[in-house]
């Protein structure tokens, strides 16, 4: 199957080398691993796609436009600047979720001019591993003028005793640290380190960077070789379940070929490059990944269609559909930031005040999504979803907020009474400001007899509490309270 797929070697001897994301991965081994000069090494045509398709400059790398400008630190240290120099920033480290090229972009840094590269995993490394690792580069750069350029993975598991090991070698410069994390450095990675090195945020992919991906991992030599090709609906498929994460697609889509390949009964001839591409259907995509097609377009109508029906089955208090509806959208790849945003609409628009915790809950979980992401998330949205779902119902703030913004474009609420107007500013007394205003926390229980509203808008009322939930009491009170206001 391997020869099927058609890939290359990258160099004469064909060398392997263990997996990492395309944009991104790594090797969890735990032992330093180190190449002179080229970096990465090479893949074989039996690595997995994702590590045959790693990008080999700069410009190949999938997204990330933001930090791949000309003059960027990141293209003059790829470039082979003197990291010692003024040419770029001695360390960097890469914080972006998976898939989004942090490893990839370490590798490719490492391919410069005079570079050593050097790998180690936080998951299994420890302090001895990293004073080797200094070291070593300290002979290297004294004695053969070589740069180590050390990639260091998941770099929020160390702890802050392995992190302080680190310093020698950033400080003065042994190391050209590239460090990858995918939790905020601010709150996993040591003050010392952090202000030696420069801090670069990754972006997730987008769908057309996704889409460009794959189907160049379709016709590249390295890829599939042009023995294959993909249809319009599995190519969406594949784009909707990478959420932006390039290694997952091009582990989808070499799946994927795999089923199709078997499905074709002239295999031999589309290894020898004799047939016509296989082409890649849907079914193929469902097949290999156990995950069906989702019909949603997330810029057409099943987008609006299905967040709609998500949003109208909260307030419609059927917990079970709105649950269906969030995982729709979520297994289609739904930006899970856009749900959020419609739960906490929905907690003040269809809850409101019948429970004001509503509101609480779905914005503390629009917070929590973005700071932990997918796949947990899920989680999170759907416990705010089972809280707005199961509430008691008001919409009276809405409704209130409503009306009075529709008095106001209709001309209505004219002045202000004089005595609530400004009375700081001189010559404001001569015009009557602040002349009789009552200060609320001298009347019994803080409440005066005053007019507050426009005189044509005396005795409006645009807040009417149901009897729902939380809003039973507030009616009773607010009921006691305008008659004292009003004097009643």
């Amino acid at each position: 199957m391997d020869d099927l797929f058609g890939a290359g070697r990258d160099n004469a001897d064909g060398s392997d080398d263990p997996g990492e994301d395309v944009n991104g991965g790594g090797d969890d081994s735990g032992h330093a691993r180190s190449h002179a000069r080229s970096g990465a090494g090479s893949a074989s045509p039996r690595s997995p796609l994702a590590v045959r398709m790693r990008p080999r400059t700069l410009d190949d790398v999938v997204g990330q436009q933001h930090l791949l400008g000309q003059g960027s630190p990141l293209r003059q240290l790829a470039a082979g600047s003197d990291a010692t120099g003024p040419a770029g920033p001695s360390s960097v480290i890469l914080w972006g979720p998976p898939g989004t090229g942090k490893t990839t972009l370490a590798h490719v840094i490492a391919k410069g001019r005079g570079r050593k590269f050097v790998e180690l995993s936080a998951i299994t490394a420890g302090v001895k591993d990293v004073r080797r690792v200094m070291d070593e580069a300290l002979t290297a750069r004294d004695l053969f003028k070589t740069t180590t350029v050390l990639f260091l993975d998941e770099i929020h598991r160390f702890n802050k005793a392995q992190q302080d090991a680190l310093l020698p070698g950033v400080e003065n410069r042994w190391v050209v640290l590239v460090a990858a994390t995918t939790e905020n450095p601010s709150f996993s990675v040591v003050s010392p380190l952090l202000s030696r090195s420069l801090l670069l945020t990754l972006k997730p992919l987008t769908d057309a960077d996704v889409e460009g991906l794959l189907q160049r991992a379709v016709a590249d030599v390295r890829g599939l070789n042009g023995k294959a090709e993909l249809s319009a609906d599995a190519l969406a498929h594949l784009v909707r379940l990478s959420g932006g994460d390039a290694r997952r697609a091009l582990t989808a889509l070499e799946a994927a070929a795999g089923v199709a390949f078997g499905d074709t009964d002239d295999t031999d001839a589309a290894g020898a490059g004799t047939a016509e591409p296989v082409t890649i259907q849907l079914r193929h995509t469902e097949r290999a990944l156990d995950v069906a097609s989702v019909r949603y377009d997330r810029a057409g109508d099943q987008h609006y269609d299905v967040a709609s029906a998500f949003i109208k089955s909260i307030r419609g208090s059927d917990v079970d559909a709105a649950l269906h509806y969030l995982a729709r959208m979520l297994e289609a790849g739904e930006d899970p930031r856009f749900v959020a945003r419609r739960i906490v609409i929905s907690a003040a628009e269809d809850v409101g005040m019948a429970d004001p915790t509503a509101l609480q809950t779905a914005v503390a979980a629009a917070q929590a999504v973005q700071l932990i992401g997918m796949p947990e998330g899920r989680i999170i949205l759907a416990e705010a979803v089972v809280h707005l779902a199961t509430a008691p119902k008001s919409n009276a703030a809405y409704m209130g907020i409503n009306q009075a913004i529709a008095d106001v474009r209709a001309g209505l609420g004219n002045g202000i009474p004089a005595h609530l107007r400004d009375a700081h500013y001189p010559g404001s007394k001569q015009l009557g400001h602040g002349k009789g205003y009552k200060y609320a926390h001298d009347a019994p229980h803080a409440v005066a007899t005053q007019q507050y509203p426009p005189d044509d808008l005396v005795g409006r009322n645009y807040y009417q509490p149901t009897a729902n939930g939380a809003e039973r009491d507030i009616a009773t009170r607010l009921e006691r309270l305008r008659k004292i206001i009003r004097g009643k």
